[in-house]
C-alpha cells in the first residue's frame, strides 16, 4: 500500500510522507493503525531505513502519525482534524489560483469548465 517512485525527481522521505498521509486522510489507514516498522518498511521498499525514519519523524511531527517506545508507529486518533486541516489549505490554495486567473482574464465559465474535468479526472 505504500509506495515510491524512483524516478520521482521529489525526494523519497516526501513521497513517503505524502503517500502515508493521503491514506491516512482518504481513510485507508485508520486511526490507531499500526504502520510497518522502519526495517520492514525499508527492506519492502528497499530503501534507506533513515529515510523512512525521516519520513516518520516528520508525519509525527505534523501529527498524522504517533509512535509508541518499543511498539511503533500508530495513525492518530485525531486524523480527522488532521483531514479538516489539510483540506481548507488546499481549498484556500484553490481560491488564490482562481484568483489569479480571474485577474489574467480567466471567465467564470472557462474556470467552471477545468474544475468540473479536474474533478471528474481525480473522482475515478
Amino acid at each position: 500500500m505504500i509506495t515510491v517512485d524512483m524516478r520521482d525527481r521529489k525526494p523519497i522521505y516526501e513521497q513517503l510522507i505524502d503517500n502515508i498521509r493521503t491514506l491516512a486522510v482518504q481513510g485507508h489507514l485508520k486511526p490507531d493503525e499500526h504502520l510497518p516498522s522502519v526495517r520492514q518498511l525499508a527492506a519492502e521498499l528497499a530503501i534507506n531505513p533513515n529515510t523512512i525514519q525521516k519520513a516518520y519523524a516528520e508525519l509525527e511531527r505534523q501529527n498524522v502519525i504517533y509512535a509508541l517506545p518499543g511498539r511503533g508507529n500508530f495513525i492518530s486518533p485525531d486524523i480527522g482534524a488532521v483531514a479538516r486541516q489539510e483540506k481548507e489549505r488546499q481549498l484556500r490554495a484553490l481560491a488564490a489560483q482562481i484568483t489569479l486567473a480571474k485577474n489574467v482574464g480567466a471567465q467564470k465559465d472557462e474556470i467552471r469548465t477545468l474544475l468540473d474535468a479536474a474533478y471528474d479526472d481525480t473522482t475515478r
